[in-house]
């Protein structure tokens, strides 16, 4: 099917022209036949690298040529600004919408095209923003994950939510291989469209003994080295390709890649130029090893780096540079990195009171579809790597044969279940009883039930926590109301359980403790936790001993010890400490750091609005702590930090030459303060500065020449960070 016989705007048509895109892959073709441009809802579960990508936008493009608007739903925000880049640039406005939990975004409405996180499009309707009526179109890219345990409940609510909303709304669910896509398809009231093709022919097969087995073949493979993994590696460096190597662990990935570094031995002036951008984002130790093994070709992926250093490591692997990526197995779930061949060294994990465990097969699938680079590569290669020759069989039937898991509704959990129920009676989609069940009758996880008792029971169990919590009230006639502190915790984002223990917490303290609160925060079923090791119990006991008097919560449990070494954590960046002294004390990555300050950002500022609301009285520590979380500064620099431009570095600089205060800077010499903070910033701050205290700023007092030069530190002002709450476990 040639791309000039669809109903496109011709600019799109002269876009794909232009990137060599014609005519359609077979599984494109049929989503056409089934009605993609008749606004046909439609479940696309085919192979990675099959074009899905493109059936959306082709549609969303038709859509917006006859009137309409677009959202486009991502599992993470590095995929939400991997689509924004995919989608921009081809005649239509597209914008992003990931951060801030409690704000309506009403701006968005201006978009033909929006690209959201599903929690940030949950945060969106529980705001009631106007703009999300008038979505026509609605894609949902990795929909597969409506089976995930820790976000398809809040991606299968919104998707009922915007069905409800909007009744006539196109619906398209892109998916990888699952086992029962027909019941999603059913519930979406959509045509599937199944298929195995893929543009770049894929071999899936098991190394062991120096020979690949494929189903029916064998390949040799030589092996100058000990190391399979480093035997298969430099057999595709041989012939031109790149690997993929998924691994369990973040030492697993950055043990690989250093040892990969020193067999690739790959230099260039284009290695050099990423690792001095890694060793710039990240001064850490971790840090310190990717940029040496960057140096050489090579190269390691995880959550616990800087985003910096990631987005430094994508670019180098996709322009070819990066030979290698060691990774592990949130690469494979979000972005777009194909490889000639794809290493599954790791093929089982650790389950806490389990132990280790097979990985499913369809993160096998979503690893393995890693593998060939459309119009780069031949063909790609799936590899897993056997111990024995006995496991060779094995490997085959448990993961290349097997079929793809069952996705199962999360909305059976009991604390999912309370959350969106909120959300369902403090936005108004539900006013009673029976509208909330006939809300949760047309939710997924009703269509898989055979008998609704247990949904029906669940139902009442969570609404009878909503009202004893003070949530919501229930009069005799079934009406439900959202309280006042209901409707705050829904809008804020917050789990009942964290606003609950939240408000219970400050209303009963008669002292504000800053690390109480910090500890306080970390305890919530909000806040991940870093795993408390065995090297750091001794230190975790210390701090419990020495001061347990400022923490405010007294259940001792694994959790509470987890939540004292993430709130010293959180301490540290507060007090200043540098990022790789808190890497090396505490045993985390600087990636880490930063998701446990963006994710207390937004519990902070959630805080402060319960604070305000049920224990006033802590308002003003309240809020301090939450520009000290924001900035990481000590107490001391809050009045510099209050000034716009005034970051961190720029702030310490500052109080480090005596210049505490804005009545202090104003006072100070001006060619001083310039020279700290350059010219253009230097104005700007000491006019904020004037206002503030209804004096003079004296920078009109320089010479002409020294009021126009603009001096080597004369940089645009600090912004601020954007609040952000889905940061982390990216």
């Amino acid at each position: 099917m040639k791309i000039d016989s669809l109903p496109l705007p011709i600019s799109l048509r002269t876009k794909y022209s232009a990137l060599g895109i014609t005519e359609l892959y077979p599984p494109q073709a049929e989503c056409v036949d089934a009605g993609l441009f008749d606004r046909k809802n439609l479940l696309v579960a085919i192979p990675t690298a099959s074009g899905k990508t493109l059936v959306a936008e082709m549609a969303m493009q038709k859509e917006i040529a006859d009137g309409g608007k677009c959202l486009y739903i991502v599992p993470l925000k590095a995929l939400a600004a991997e689509k924004y880049e995919d989608f921009s640039g081809k005649e239509v406005k597209v914008g992003i919408a990931t951060g801030d939990p409690d704000q309506r975004d009403e701006y968005l409405g201006r978009y033909d095209i929006i690209v959201a996180t599903s929690e940030k499009t949950d945060s969106l309707l529980r705001n009631r923003s106007e703009w999300l009526k008038r979505v026509s179109l609605l894609v949902v890219d990795e929909i597969h994950l409506i089976g995930d345990p820790s976000r398809g409940a809040t991606l299968e609510m919104v998707i009922a939510k915007l069905r409800y909303q909007n009744p006539a709304m196109q619906i398209i669910g892109l998916s990888a291989t699952m086992g029962n896509p027909e019941e999603l398809a059913k519930w979406l009231d959509a045509g599937l469209i199944t298929s195995e093709w893929r543009p770049v022919d894929l071999r899936e097969g098991v190394y062991h003994n120096g020979a690949i087995h494929f189903h029916g073949a064998e390949r040799i493979v030589p092996t100058p080295k000990k190391d399979d993994d480093l035997n298969l590696l430099l057999d595709t460096a041989a012939e031109g390709g790149q690997c993929l190597v998924f691994v369990s662990s973040r030492r697993s990935a950055e043990a690989y890649a250093k040892r990969a570094a020193t067999v690739l031995k790959k230099k260039s002036a284009e290695l050099d130029g990423y690792a001095d951008r890694i060793a710039k984002a990240d001064a850490t130790p971790s840090g310190k090893v990717l940029a040496n093994a960057v140096r050489n070709g090579a190269a390691f992926h995880h959550a616990g780096l800087p985003r910096a250093a990631r987005e430094a490591v994508e670019e180098g692997f996709r322009k070819g540079d990066i030979q290698v990526i060691a990774s592990t197995p949130t690469l494979a779930a979000g972005l777009n990195l194909p490889a000639r061949r794809v290493l599954i060294r790791d093929y089982q994990r650790y389950e806490a009171g389990i132990g280790m465990n097979p990985i499913p097969v369809m993160e096998y699938r979503q690893m393995a579809g890693r593998a060939g680079r459309p119009r780069l590569d031949p063909y790609g290669e799936a590899v897993l790597i056997a111990k024995d020759r006995d496991a060779v069989d094995r490997l085959f039937e448990e993961f290349i044969d097997a079929p793809a898991e069952n996705i199962s509704s999360q909305c059976q959990k009991e604390n999912e279940l309370r959350n969106h129920l909120l959300a369902l009676v403090a936005t108004g989609f539900a006013s009673t009883r029976a509208e909330v069940e006939g809300f949760m009758e047309k939710s997924f996880y009703a269509s898989q039930k055979a008998t609704h008792r247990r949904l029906d029971r669940n139902i009442s169990k969570a609404l009878a926590y909503l009202v004893q919590s003070g949530m919501i009230t229930e009069e005799a006639d079934g009406a439900l109301w959202g309280t006042q502190f209901g409707v705050l915790a829904s809008r804020l984002y917050l789990d009942p359980e964290t606003a609950s223990l939240l408000r219970e917490t400050l209303e009963k303290q008669e002292t504000f403790s800053a690390f109480g609160m910090l500890h306080l925060l970390c305890m919530t079923p909000d806040m991940f936790r870093f795993y408390l090791k065995a090297s750091d119990e001794r230190l975790v006991d210390q701090v419990f001993c020495e001061r347990g008097d400022e923490l405010w919560c007294e259940e001792l449990s694994e959790e509470f010890f987890a939540a004292v070494k993430t709130a010293l954590v959180a301490e540290a960046w507060c007090e200043e400490v540098p990022e790789d002294i808190i890497c090396e004390n505490f045993g985390v990555g600087a990636g880490d750091i930063h998701a446990v300050v963006e994710n207390l950002r937004w519990l902070m500022h959630a805080a402060g609005r319960i604070t305000h609301e049920f224990a006033p009285r802590f308002d003003a520590e309240v809020r301090n702590l939450e520009i000290r979380i924001e900035n990481g500064v000590k107490e001391e620099l809050l009045p510099l930090i209050a000034l716009r431009g005034i970051g961190r570095v720029r702030a310490r600089r500052l109080f480090d030459r005596g210049i505490t205060t804005p009545e202090a800077l104003l006072a100070a010499d001006t060619r001083e303060v310039v020279s700290i903070l350059g010219n253009v910033l230097a104005k700007n701050v000491l006019e904020q500065a004037a206002k503030k205290t209804g004096k003079t700023t004296g920078f009109s007092s320089l010479p002409e020449e020294e009021r126009n030069e603009v001096g080597p530190d004369a940089a645009p002002a600090e912004p601020k960070p954007q609040k952000t709450l889905f940061d982390f476990g990216e």
